[in-house]
Formats: structure tokens, sequence, C-alpha cells
């Protein structure tokens, strides 16, 4: 083998464990009475599903949240040991390989229930499960009416226990929603048709980051006793009126650097389409990241940089690989400058949420997005 790749680009993002380990205690302080389902899926939100998975398994975090098996098969390949529920519930030709590697299938459909059965038949081990309600999502779990006849055909499954049962949050993150009270209320009433059937899921859970934050009936301890957050725990409210019991610390910050300062006089234009024309004699800063990385080609004109801790405004289209930063107002800044997309610099700060505005999105895209290209360079944990 050849020495290691060492990045050469300045364009990277840093991903605090100490961060994310200090985020997790606070949403247990939000929520004493529940454990954490902590949501890994997407590669942890873009933030490197590996690391983060380490970090919080060694704060004690009891379960991890994913989306596919084959997420969940880079865990356990990691050395991960924590319980892994796959939420996707695509799951064909893996029922086998889910037992195997220890992870837990939420199911909704009756042939998930047979599947699984024969898989556990075939390993000659028993198996566990999650049942997904649909409560108002509409998008998978058992309708409420379709319980009872689902709960028969689990019956039949000696080797299936239903060892969970959970929904999903459509507008938690809503201050007021009827449809959240509504969900609560179909929750516990699919929980109350599984206890008079004779199961006993030992975990039930609703709750979201938002749903953690804000809604005491969905985390009760006795009902839900799991609660599974994904975007608090990476250092964001979903909603601005969420408000948890310490700050949030976000994880992620996206950097880069100056490779380029050029001045131009007047009327002289920049990138793609002469789109922006400098107004005045400008000094114009190129840097080394683009759509190719999604540095959204929508920042064009719009978005903005820190730069020695002052916000430069984006100029021209954002290009695959590059994109060009005013910093007339900013004439100290020179080649090899720190840039932050994401995070702080000085007393300036840049969030996912104001890029995701500008965006017309949301801050899980944003995150999500940052493409592989870009690499997570790990500080301030167990890696």
């Amino acid at each position: 083998m050849g020495p290691a790749l060492v990045n050469i680009r300045p364009t990277r993002a840093e991903i605090d464990l100490g961060a994310l380990t200090r985020n997790h205690a606070t949403l247990r302080a939000a929520a004493p009475e529940v454990d954490v389902l902590a949501v890994v899926k997407a590669d942890a939100y873009g933030h490197g599903a590996v690391p983060v998975s380490r970090a919080l398994e060694a704060a004690g975090v009891r379960f991890l949240g994913v989306a596919l098996v084959e997420e969940g098969r880079a865990l356990r390949e990691a050395g991960v040991r924590s319980d892994i529920l796959v939420l996707g519930g695509a799951y064909d030709g893996a029922w086998e390989e889910m037992l195997a590697q220890r992870m837990i299938p939420v199911v909704f459909r009756p042939e998930h229930l047979t599947a699984l059965e024969a898989a556990a038949r075939a390993l000659g081990a028993p198996a566990r499960a999650h049942l997904k309600i649909d409560t108002g999502m509409g998008r998978l779990g058992v309708l409420p009416a379709e319980v009872p006849a689902f709960l028969d055909a689990a019956r039949a499954c000696k080797r299936v226990e239903l060892d969970g049962l959970c929904s999903h949050f459509a507008n938690a993150d809503l201050a007021d929603a009827a449809l959240t009270a509504l969900q609560i209320s179909r929750f516990r009433a699919a929980l109350g048709q599984l206890r008079s059937a004779g199961f006993a899921p030992r975990w039930r859970h609703l709750s979201n980051s938002a749903g953690l934050l804000a809604l005491p009936d969905a985390r009760d301890g006795l009902e839900m006793n799991l609660a599974r957050p994904g975007l608090g725990l990476y250092g964001l409210v979903p909603a601005p009126w969420l408000r948890p019991p310490r700050l949030l610390e976000p994880v992620l910050s996206w950097k880069t650097g100056v490779v380029h300062v050029k001045s131009v006089p007047v009327g002289t234009p920049i990138s793609y389409g002469s789109t922006w024309t400098a107004p005045r004699p400008s000094r114009i800063t190129t840097l080394p990241v683009g759509y190719a990385d999604d540095w959204s080609r929508l920042l064009s004109n719009r978005g903005a940089v820190l730069v020695r801790g002052r916000r430069a405004p984006i100029v021209g289209r954002v290009c695959m690989d590059l994109c060009m930063v005013d910093v007339t107002d900013i004439p100290e800044a020179v080649v090899g400058d720190e840039v932050v997309l994401i995070g702080r610099q000085g007393n300036e700060v840049q969030d996912a949420h104001h890029l995701a505005a500008l965006q017309g999105t949301i801050a899980y895209d944003v995150l999500c997005a940052i493409g592989a290209r870009v690499p997570r360079v790990v500080t301030g944990g167990v890696p």
C-alpha cells in the first residue's frame, strides 16, 4: 500500500465530538425520564456515522437509528456494538443479515413478520422487532384500523418478539399543531390494543428532537420511554420556538481557504453569465468549494462567508469547484486565510438554518447534502 492520502484542498468539515456528547447530555437533561435512540442515518446527517456512533456509544447511548440495512452493516463493520434499529423498511433479502448483525427491524406489513420468522428459524435464534403505527405521518406504518389484524399475524409468529412500538410525528416542530395531539392519542390507543392482546412492548417511542424538547405527553416515561433525537444531537433546534435546557452546540463547522485574490476595476464581470459586475474597484477572492461539494449554486449573489471575522458576499455564480467572494471591505484578506461557510469566526456566526433559508430548504437538507469529497475532520473525542 502507498502512503495515506493527505487532504490538500483546504475545504473540510470539522466534526466536534465533544459538542456532540454535550448535546446528548443536554437532551437527556431535557427528558431524564426516557432513554435515547440516537438517529445516525444519512451518515449521521452528514457528520460521519462511524465516528458519531462511536462517540455516542462511549457516552452511553443505548440505541442507534439508521434508515438502511447497509448503514447498519457499516456500523457493525466499524465495531459499533449498540443496538441498531433499522427504520426505513427496505429489507427484502436482508432479514437473516439483520438478525446475524443484531439489527432490529421496524415492521409494518404482515409479510415482514413472516420473513422475519423464517429468518429466525433458519438461524435458530429469536428475533426482535418494533411495530410501527401510522398515527398521521402518512408514510410508513400500520394504520390504526389495521392493528388488530396485524396483531393476529404477529401472534402466529412465535419466534418474533414485538419488543417495541413506534410512530413518527409529522408536525412536532410546529407550535400548537392539532395533528400532534391526535398522533399522541392514536399512539396511546394502539399501545392499549397491544397490551389488551397480550403484547408488552418494552420500548415505546414517538418523539423526535422537537417532541423530546416540547411535548411532555410524548415522553412520559411510562407509556413512552424512548425518544429519537436527530437534529438536536447535531446542535440545531428544529424550530426557533423550541427551548432546550442549555444551548445546543453545532457539531459541524464547514471551512475552506482563500486560494486567489485579485483587484478588478469597475464593471468587471465575475463568473458564468456575468450575473455580477463590480460596482466599484473591487478585491475578489476565489475559494476552492462549489456545487460539487453542495455549496449550492442557489447561493450565487445571495449568500456570504466569514473572512477574518466579517461577512463577505458571494459574487457571481457558484461554480462546480469554485466560488468568488467580494472582500473589498476586508482589505487585509490574503491568500491562505481561513474562510468559514458554516460555523463561527470571531463574533460572526453562520449556521445551517441561515443557509437553508437562502436556498428555500431546511437545515437537514443542507447538512445531509455536504458532498462526500469534503473530508470530515474529527476533533474533540472518540474518533
